[in-house]
């Protein structure tokens, strides 16, 4: 569910980042609610309607990196540093996170956490009035903080006690699970201790939980030599907090090979890695990129998931394309369950609800598969963000002609949150 600004050359970008709220009905609920949101999206019997609400407000720099929403209240992250309400000129200077009302999408100006680099993850904590906060930045409020960091949900003050140990390198997701913090990045340290790219923390104190280390390993490299060190894209966990599914550049896992996905079952003793496994991802794409996949999320009753990815168009792969993967029985040789692809345009976040795959990027076309940067037989145009329902592609929220890159980010009923690098 977020945003990136890597895309093959020729992709098209956009400087100013916008957020919309696609509802059927208005949210109610209290602006702090007494219980955090849901570790997956909620469950959907209907594909949310396709006219966006006009009085979400706009970041007007930057990039939308990650959205949340914890009852009444949206919580928009990104690298953007000046934001504006809708139908207003007066700019607000409010970087990198910004909280607004989910009715009526006015930003609260009493949240005013200080944050000196991009914010990439969002994780509700338990109590419900607080918020767990990823990125790239060191200090939040003036304090040190390396890269990862719990805030009041009302205000965006430090919550005292929790402390983490310092991470080398960005955070890029993060997950609850009971007790622990289970953190994704492309950080190979934490607290000096080697645990590249995959972790956890304490969730109250912050301190380090070794009960996460699954060895993650074998960067991958690329016809041309194009590298990069080990991390961890993006992950999700089933909502009983059993499995963990987690995409990015490593080639082994708990010296086991797992080409850029792997599972791993979650207990209270900790991790060890799922027998199931796919070579459906070993292949190259696009030769400047040594990895491709860019989001993952489990369906609401946990039984499959979804990934998605960029890389460009090549005949049997699935680059630049969303897979459906069933968990069943944790074997290898794993086939995607049916794969939709753009004809060469990047995917970069994927939301499952049900009745739904919503997936947003830079695409122009979906049910695309014949396509080669352009509509082949059967296109179907759904420019930035679309939903692939069974058992064929629909236009979802917010999309009105438009070529800039959508990230559904936060589905629960009956709305669907979704931020973008669109001008319009």
């Amino acid at each position: 569910m977020t945003i990136s600004p890597d895309h093959p050359p020729g992709r098209r970008r956009r400087r100013r980042a916008a957020v919309a709220v696609a509802a059927t009905l208005a949210v109610a609920g209290a602006a702090l609610p007494g219980s955090p949101a849901l570790a997956v999206n909620a469950s959907h019997t209907t594909v949310v309607g396709t006219n966006p609400v006009d009085w979400t407000p706009h970041a007007l720099d930057g990039t939308v990196h990650r959205i949340l929403q914890v009852g009444n209240r949206v919580y928009v992250a990104g690298t953007f540093t000046k934001v504006r309400n809708a139908g207003q000129s007066a700019q607000l200077a409010m970087p990198r996170l910004v909280a607004l009302d989910a009715t009526t999408g006015r930003i609260d100006t009493t949240f005013r956490p200080q944050v000196n680099g991009a914010v990439k993850a969002l994780a509700a904590a338990p109590d419900g009035r607080s918020l767990y906060i990823g990125g790239a930045f060191t200090t939040v409020n003036g304090t040190a903080a390396s890269r990862l960091a719990r805030i009041d949900a009302a205000t965006g003050a430090r919550v005292a006690g929790f402390t983490t140990p310092t991470l080398n390198n960005q955070v890029n997701d993060v997950r609850l699970v009971g007790n622990r913090l289970i953190v994704g990045g492309a950080f190979q340290t934490v607290g000096g201790v080697t645990r590249r790219a995959l972790a956890a923390v304490n969730a109250t104190t912050g301190a380090a939980d070794a009960s996460v280390n699954l060895n993650l390993a074998g960067p991958r490299k690329t016809t041309s030599g194009a590298t990069a060190p080990v991390k961890v894209e993006a992950l999700d966990v089933s909502a009983d907090g059993t499995r963990l599914v987690f995409a990015g550049n490593f080639s082994t896992v708990a010296g086991v090979a797992r080409h850029q996905l792997a599972v791993a079952n979650l207990s209270g003793a900790g991790a060890t890695l799922s027998g199931w496994a796919t070579d459906r991802y070993q292949p190259q794409c696009a030769r400047s990129m040594p990895s491709y996949l860019r989001g993952v999320d489990i369906s609401p009753d946990g039984t499959w998931f979804a990934v998605v990815t960029t890389g460009a168009a090549f005949p049997g792969t699935l680059c630049d394309a969303a897979a459906r993967f069933e968990f069943g029985t944790a074997t290898g040789g794993k086939q995607p369950t049916w794969a939709n692809y753009t004809g060469g345009d990047t995917l970069l976040s994927v939301a499952v609800t049900g009745a739904a795959v919503y997936v947003g990027g830079h695409q122009r076309w979906l049910d695309n598969p014949q396509g080669r940067n352009s509509a082949g037989p059967g296109a179907v145009s759904r420019p930035g963000i679309g939903a692939i329902p069974r058992p064929r592609v629909r236009r979802c929220p917010g999309t009105r002609p438009r070529t800039a890159g959508w990230a559904p980010a936060s589905c629960t009923p009956p709305t669907g949150v979704c931020g973008s690098a669109a001008t319009r």
